[in-house]
């Protein structure tokens, strides 16, 4: 029981030093500065601005980070988890509903903690740099809706994988990881359709100069798209955005409201433009697949993992037991999780690139960098990310490397 019970805050302690380490060197970087190319995004009282922002998010993250980091280290050191698992048994004799309970209770628990950070987030911070549009009534309801859903697919999701592994732990690893892939495809194609709902409204884009344009580069391209979505994002931020989703007939351009008042319909055109590149590409449906073997590991592990009664024994608990089993894989697993993360970022950059290179042969490449650069300034964007951060971190590639990219294409 020592040695996995001391891994487990050795990478607990590791990660979090390593956190603060690349923030540190964030924050260093962030000082420098801009480049010759970059210098017109911001003029100097927007650049003041910017950096006051990237300022008090820095000082935040450091402080919630920290406050997770100790919360869970407490509960780790004080065996707090062994003490819940003993607690629940004491009057729910199912196992599915005890490893139901014990994560509901845990996500209720971690939720209520940090939902004065979340809170002080949004209507302090945000609302200080004219991002904020959530009224506390939305942000409530929001979270009884985010509520609702973790019960429903999380508590639903985690019943399955219970279940199959009740009835042959054998082949657990195979057969849960085939229904886990099954469901995200599912979620990937109808995400849209079934949850977006729930929090915005999505209306059909208006006959007009935008649509036509969009419709005209489409078929320009031979990408046949029929649904093109204005969703309501201004009801919780100023900042836009724009994204693809679904697969096949189900795929769908999804613009943010916000976006027609930050750019030109040519400027649109062309994020949209990168948009159809990574279709064209069929970047959603490699990242899948090549998502499939990392994904199986885990579950190869996390099977043999479950069997262990030592593993409960590190946080407190007795015997083997799904939930404790499932916890401390999901902190033995967090170096692995890193080196798979690490090449899931390496390929998305990759692949923004190639989206970019894709605008830039019809003729966006001006167009596409003069959007980005007003995403960058509405939204007050640190320009000058330390490498180290955007290595572990970034899945796009920095503003400055984008713009270096589509110039030489």
């Amino acid at each position: 029981m020592s040695y996995i019970f001391y891994a487990i805050i050795s990478i607990l302690v590791a990660d979090y030093v390593l956190e603060r380490y690349l923030a540190y060197l964030n924050i260093q970087s962030s000082k420098k500065p801009l480049p010759e190319i970059l210098s017109s995004i911001y003029d100097a009282d927007k650049y003041a601005k910017q950096q006051e922002y990237f300022r008090v998010n820095s000082r935040f993250g450091m402080i919630t980070s920290s406050f997770g980091f100790v919360l869970l280290l407490a509960a780790v050191v004080s065996g707090a988890f062994g003490w819940l698992d003993e607690l629940l048994r004491g009057c729910i004799y199912n196992e599915m509903a005890l490893s139901l309970v014990f994560f509901g209770v845990i996500f209720i628990i971690s939720d209520l903690l940090n939902t004065p950070f979340d809170y002080y987030d949004t209507f302090v911070i945000e609302e200080r740099f004219d991002f904020n549009k959530v009224t506390p009534k939305l942000f409530f309801t929001d979270k009884l809706k985010g509520y609702a859903l973790n019960i429903v697919i999380g508590g639903g999701l985690l019943a399955l994988i219970y279940w199959i592994y009740s009835i042959t732990p054998e082949y657990f690893w195979l057969l849960a990881w085939a229904a886990v892939t099954a469901f995200s495809l599912f979620m990937s194609m109808f995400y849209s359709e079934l949850i977006v709902p729930l929090f915005n409204r999505q209306t059909p884009l208006e006959a007009g100069e935008l649509r036509d344009k969009i419709e005209e580069f489409a078929a320009k391209t031979g990408f046949k798209l029929k649904n093109i979505y204005i969703i309501d994002g201004s009801k919780r931020s100023t900042k836009a955005n724009a994204y693809f989703s679904g697969l096949g007939g189900k795929k769908r351009i999804v613009l943010y409201d916000t976006l027609a008042d930050k750019l030109d319909a040519d400027e649109i055109v062309a994020v949209l433009a990168h948009e159809i590149g990574h279709y064209k590409h069929k970047h959603t449906l490699k990242s899948y697949f090549i998502s499939l073997p990392s994904s199986l590991l885990l579950f190869f592990l996390l099977g043999i993992i479950l069997k262990n009664d030592i593993v409960a024994q590190a946080l407190g608990g007795q015997t083997a037991s799904f939930h404790l089993n499932l916890l401390v894989f999901g902190m033995l697993y967090t170096p692995v999780s890193l080196i798979t993360g690490l090449f899931s970022n390496i390929l998305s950059r990759k692949y923004e690139y190639q989206a970019d290179n894709y605008a830039a042969s019809f003729g966006y490449g001006d167009l596409l960098i003069s959007g980005l650069k007003k995403l960058s300034a509405t939204s007050l964007s640190n320009l000058t990310p330390h490498p180290s951060c955007v290595f572990f971190h970034y899945s796009h590639p920095t503003l400055y490397q984008r713009i270096n990219n589509i110039v030489k294409s």
